[in-house]
């Protein structure tokens, strides 16, 4: 092991600028999968406009529609915001900084693909079904999005934490 070289929590011998590069990597790996979920739905979104039933949504439906319509171009621009933020500090030493502030754009953009994905949910229902059930459809989301992106990883990672105490101290007692 070098001097520059140092461990970290999950055991890999890098650097500072390659736990950096990883890092980098990992994050543009995630946007790609936020970003198609982004396109697909925002496709949805400017189709809709063109149907012929598009008028007969009502005020709370359009006002809805054009709620999400805005929430998919925030997060088309949170879900590019880091490669304009790369681009602009690229050679410049950065890296690090890049990788902390684009690792925040990836949680503004998930968040607000959360609140798009439940939102879009919530109008097809309310359209098709009726007001209360759209409302229940948006609880549902909401509920499912923060189970699954909050709660889950918690439970993983204090179970994680468990195994490795316990891998540690049968490796202390060998």
């Amino acid at each position: 092991m070098t001097s520059a070289e140092s461990v970290d929590d999950d055991g890999r011998l890098e650097t500072p600028n390659q736990r950096a590069d990883r890092n980098w990597n990992e994050i543009l790996q995630e946007l790609r999968v936020a970003q198609t979920g982004t396109q697909i739905v925002s496709g949805f979104l400017l189709a809709v406009a063109f149907q012929p039933r598009f008028g007969e949504l009502d005020r709370y439906q359009s006002t809805l529609y054009l709620v999400l319509v805005g929430l998919a171009a925030i997060a088309t621009a949170l879900g590019l915001a880091p490669v304009s933020l790369h681009r602009i500090y690229f050679g410049r030493r950065q890296k690090a900084r890049v990788v902390q502030v684009g690792s925040r754009l990836l949680v503004a953009n998930m968040v607000t693909v959360a609140v798009l994905a439940a939102g879009v949910t919530s109008l097809i229902v309310d359209f098709t079904v009726g007001r209360v059930a759209g409302w229940v459809a948006l609880g549902v989301g909401g509920v499912l999005f923060t189970t699954l992106w909050a709660l889950v990883p918690r439970l993983g990672a204090g179970r994680l934490g468990a195994h490795r105490s316990e891998d540690e101290t049968s490796a202390a007692a060998r």
